[in-house]
Parts: C-alpha cells; structure tokens; sequence
C-alpha cells in the first residue's frame, strides 16, 4: 500500500492559520483551529482511531466531501483528549493509492467530536476515486467515491438506491450487507438514521450488552453522539458507507418523534427544547458528509440542497422537519380540520418553498426528483364515507402539497419523480392534482423505500394500513411489513425502480430478492409495471 506523502503540521499559530486559510475546501473545515488549544501532533492511540469506518458525500462534478471520526473508544465519549489533533488524507485514482491526486491536513477538534469533514476540489468529473486518512501511524480503512457529471453533460444512466429508517436495536443492516453488492452510483438516505429512544441493556434484536449511558432517551450532545456512535460501529453500515456516496437528510428521529421545528412531541418549552435541537443538529453534522454551508449555528443548520447530474437528473433534497408549521390539526390521525385549509401552513417554510420552485423552473435535466422525508400521497384511513389523515405526513398540510403539484403541473416540470421514507412501510403512488376523483391528471409519481429495520421482522402496518389501500386508488402497490432498499437504474428514456427486500432483519447476511419492479416512461406521469 502506498505510503503517505504527510505534510508536517505548522506549528507557528500564525503560520497555520495561513495553511489553513490558503488550503481553503481542500484541506476541509477546521473551524476551531483558531481557538488557542495545543495540538497533539504525533498522537498515540490505544485502540483503533477508525473505529466509525469513513464516508463520503455530497458528490460534484470537480469534488465530494470525506468524514470521519477519530473514536478510539466510540461507545464511551469516543476517548479522545480535549486536544487537537491533525489528520492526513489522500485521494487517489485507482484503487492501490499509487496514483495520488489530491493531498492535505485537516484538524480534528473536540468541539465537534474530533470529527473532520474535507472538501475536496479538483477532480475529474463522473469518475471513480479511492480516499484514506492517516492520523498518528494509525491508517484509515480505504474508502471509495464518485463524482458527479458536469452539468449538461450526456450521460447513458445513473444507478443509486435510496433507505430510511435504519432503529439499530430492531435488527441487523442485513439491507446494507446486501446493498454493498449491488453496483451503484450513490446512495440517497432519506432520514431517520438514528432513533432518540432509550435502548435496553440487551440492545433489543441484536442482544449485545450495551453500556447504562444508552438507555435514556437521547437529549443531551453526548447522548446524541453517543447514538450515532453506537450505530456507526455496524460493520454493514461501514461497508456501504466505505463504498458509495451517500447524500443524506433527516426526518424526526435524529431529534424527537414528529417534531414540528421548535415543538417538541411532548410539548416542552420551547427554550428547552430549541437547546435539544442542538444538540441534536450538531452531533447530525459531526456524523453525516456534510458541507461547510451545513454547519450548525446553534439550533438551526442548513440541510436542503441541489444536485445534478449531467443532463439526466436533479435532485432537490429536502427538510421538512426545520421550517414546518406545527400540525394544524393537532398530532395522530384525525379527520381534516378547517386549520389544515390555512394557506400559511407549510412543510418546508416559504425560505425554502421558493428555492425548490426556482430549482425546478431552472432545471434542464430530462428527470427531476424530489428527495424528502414524509408520504406526499393523500391516504385515507377510513374505509368508506368520511376521511381520517395522518397529520404528520404531508395530508396534514394539503395546501403545501397542492402548491408543489399544481407548480409542477403548471410549469411542466419535466418528468418529476419524489422518492420518500418515514413509513417503515412501501409505496409506489401516482401524485394527482385531485386525489378524490381518480380521473384526476397524474403529475408526479412517488416511490416509499421500507425502512432498514424499524418495526423488525413484526407484521404491524400490513393489517393495519391494507384494508384502507382500496380508498386510495392512487396507490399503485403497497406492502406493510418488508424491510429492504429500493434500487433505482435511470436513463433517458425511462426510470425503473426494483424493491430490495431482505428476508429477516434477525441476521446480518440475509436474503435479498426483488418483490417487484416499476417503471416511469420519459414524458409520461405515471406508474407501469415493468
């Protein structure tokens, strides 16, 4: 294996700042460096630094971003000292690390975890790269990325999977073991990538003896790294992560179930509760492949974002935690109340309403995808006459959703595709201007991935949701109770989505077999089988 080029660290203040400042994204995010803490140049470690595995995201046509978190000790604190600490990192173009490109130093501080985040810049567009850290004689696991096409560039396909839902204690990532062997671009996660509540000593499915710190609910900073720690240590989790970009957003979980921005599920006080937010947010960035412009302040953090794809594809990533107006007609299912009819409730607040609306108007790629939390699809859950919604997803703020349709239809946005999690639950839903008469033009279609591993290998949503599918016309297929990933292959004639599922979630080398597949034709709304 090639050894490091290592760049000695500065160790005039003065003169680090400078590298810092000159090496600009290459070098990565330091924002603490300026603080005056001694720096551990050449430290020593009792156990793996690694031990979180490395990631990769946020692909663009000359860079992406790599992370990772010197955690010797991850499922107690992390275990490192209240000190800086540099980290090297190199990026090749093969997978040896002969044929280095790109080189530098970042600092890991403990403000933020000794977690780093590099922006690399520089390289070649719609390529394969290989990435390693280096800190003290300890070396990285070596990770593997992709960059996006340049704008407007041809290009034949795109294939990426999309997950949600990954409640560690409710099983093994037996979908990871298995979406690690498939042959993807990147990776969409669509949140939910920790759950906040208290786990038992026995670690649920998993039966491993866990340390008394994780049987709270997660609240504090330490308790949400803590979290993230816990998770990170999967080894299948690692895998997909070492192999693929992954762009990531969040639901509720990486907070406090079905939050609205700053009410909290049991109505704290909202001071209190803006100090868990965070909490939260922060641990969020220091575990997730994130960019400069999403680091915290305070408790806000900037997650939504675009990507393109040559010109075939733009995604339009979405927060609909952040900005959303509190449910209107109150939490749970209810019948739709008159609040739910006030035009000024949002999902995404008006901020970021107008940003998706420019997005899409700006769009020249030939399919526009929309990744977001939350079913957008109306589903009624009572059977015959009346109506009862589920204030949390998108039916409780129907206006909010005729907006985005209605823009889309008007517009003529091209070939618009949402991808969703949350449910635990699949979906495949032709998006209507008008849910109640299905002769209602189709505009949009929605694909819902089945969450990783919440809910188990329990029949719980199947019984509940299937009597009420037959209200829904709209819904294409659904099923309750699998757990996998959805894969998607993309090209400029067609979208074709195959549903993953695994057959247990009780192991970790499981089964995977596609239960069906669907597919979306170029210029035309709608689902067909495949």
């Amino acid at each position: 294996m090639q050894r490091f080029e290592l760049e000695r660290l500065l160790s005039n203040p003065i003169r680090r700042r400078h590298f810092l400042t000159a090496a600009g994204a290459m070098t990565g995010l330091a924002i603490a460096t300026a603080l005056p803490r001694k720096v551990i140049a050449s430290p020593k470690f009792s156990a793996d630094p690694f031990s979180l595995g490395v990631a990769s995201g946020d692909p663009l046509p000359d860079g992406v971003v790599l992370w990772t978190r010197l955690a010797p000790d991850p499922l107690n604190g992390g275990g490192m000292p209240e000190q800086n600490v540099p980290v090297q990192w190199q990026v090749a173009a093969d997978e040896n690390l002969r044929q280095i490109v790109r080189t530098g130093t970042v600092m890991a501080t403990p403000e933020f975890a000794h977690s780093v985040h590099v922006e690399v810049q520089g390289l070649q567009p719609n390529r394969w790269y290989w990435y390693q850290f280096r800190v003290g004689d300890e070396i990285s696991q070596i990770g593997r990325t992709r960059t996006a096409p340049k704008d407007g560039d041809r290009i034949d396909q795109l294939n990426f999977a999309f997950v949600t839902c990954q409640k560690w204690e409710d099983g093994f990532y037996s979908a990871y073991h298995r979406l690690a062997e498939e042959s993807l671009d990147l990776v969409f996660h669509l949140g939910d990538y920790i759950y906040e509540y208290g786990i038992d000593s026995t670690g649920g499915v998993r039966n491993v003896s866990l340390p008394e710190s994780y049987r709270d609910e997660t609240k504090t900073l330490l308790q949400y790294r803590l979290r993230y720690a816990l998770y990170k240590t999967d080894p299948d989790l690692q895998k997909a992560h070492a192999l693929f970009p992954f762009v990531v957003t969040w639901d509720d979980h990486e907070v406090d179930n079905d939050y609205t921005d700053a009410i909290s599920e049991n109505n704290d006080p909202v001071e209190e509760f803006l100090k868990r937010r965070a909490a939260a947010y922060q641990a969020f960035y220091e575990h997730i492949p994130l960019r400069r412009f999403s680091v915290p302040r305070g408790a806000e953090l900037r997650l939504y974002r675009r990507l393109t794809f040559g010109d075939l594809a733009t995604f339009s990533v979405l927060d609909t935690r952040q900005y959303r107006s509190n449910h209107p007609c109150g939490d749970g299912e209810t019948p739709r109340c008159e609040a739910a009819l006030d035009p000024s409730k949002t999902m995404t607040g008006d901020r970021q309403e107008r940003w998706l609306f420019e997005g899409l108007d700006r769009s020249r790629t030939r399919w526009n995808v929309l990744a977001q939390q939350v079913l957008m699809a109306q589903l009624d859950h009572k059977v015959g006459a009346g109506e009862i919604f589920w204030n949390d997803s998108w039916d409780g703020y129907p206006l909010a959703r005729d907006r985005v349709l209605n823009y889309i239809a008007q517009r003529k946005i091209a070939n618009p595709v949402v991808i969703t999690g949350d449910w635990h639950s699949t979906f495949v839903n032709d998006l209507k201007l008008d849910f109640k008469d299905p002769n209602s033009p189709t505009v949009a279609t929605e694909f819902v991935t089945p969450s990783l591993t919440t809910n188990g290998d329990r029949i719980v949503y199947g019984p509940y949701y299937g009597p009420f599918i037959p209200e829904n016309p709209h819904i294409q297929f659904f099923d309750g109770d699998r757990r996998g990933y959805f894969r998607v292959n993309l090209n400029g004639e067609r979208w074709q989505t195959d549903l993953r599922f695994v057959t247990t979630v009780s192991r970790s080398d499981a089964p995977v077999y596609t239960a069906a597949s669907f597919v979306v034709e170029n210029g035309r709304p709608g689902i067909q089988p495949a």
